[in-house]
């Protein structure tokens, strides 16, 4: 591994702290730094929508702000790949770990106080990256969702 496959792949890492970050803390122009203009980003398997990253960016600020108003990620085993020939070039493709519990409000349904229940998500998440004269950027985010637990 040269020098500069390892500065890629901490770029690449730091682009995921920022897709998680930005999510998290409802900070959502961060994404801009995470996603290139014409992104593809698809959420079905976790009930969400499949958009282009403009569509999905406001999105993502209407509705987990409402349902989820408390986010937070971790990330593992994250994996890097470069296509051309396995090494760094413009091109990468990266598969994270991830898991995201969410606090959720629930009524109890006869106008009472209610309470929290918190949602889990586990899965995978696979970006396809670009470099980009700004840096590394996602223009594909496919989310698999493996486990989710308190739906």
């Amino acid at each position: 591994m040269d020098l500069q496959e390892i500065s890629d792949r901490m770029e690449i890492e730091g682009v995921l702290i920022r897709y998680t970050r930005g999510i998290d803390t409802g900070e959502w122009d961060l994404l801009d730094s995470v996603f290139t203009p014409d992104a593809e980003i698809d959420y079905t398997e976790s009930g969400g929508i499949a958009d282009t990253y403009p569509s999905v960016k406001s999105w993502l600020a209407e509705v987990l702000p409402a349902f989820f108003p408390k986010r937070m990620h971790s990330l593992a085993q994250v994996a890097i790949t470069f296509p051309e020939d396995g090494r760094s070039g413009d091109e990468a493709v990266a598969t994270a770990y991830f898991h995201n519990p969410m606090p959720m409000t629930v009524s109890d349904g006869e106008g009472g106080q209610g309470g929290e229940k918190v949602v889990e998500f586990g899965g995978l998440y696979h970006h396809t990256l670009v470099r980009t004269p700004d840096g590394w950027r996602s223009r594909k985010l496919h989310e698999e969702i493996v486990w989710k637990r308190g739906l």
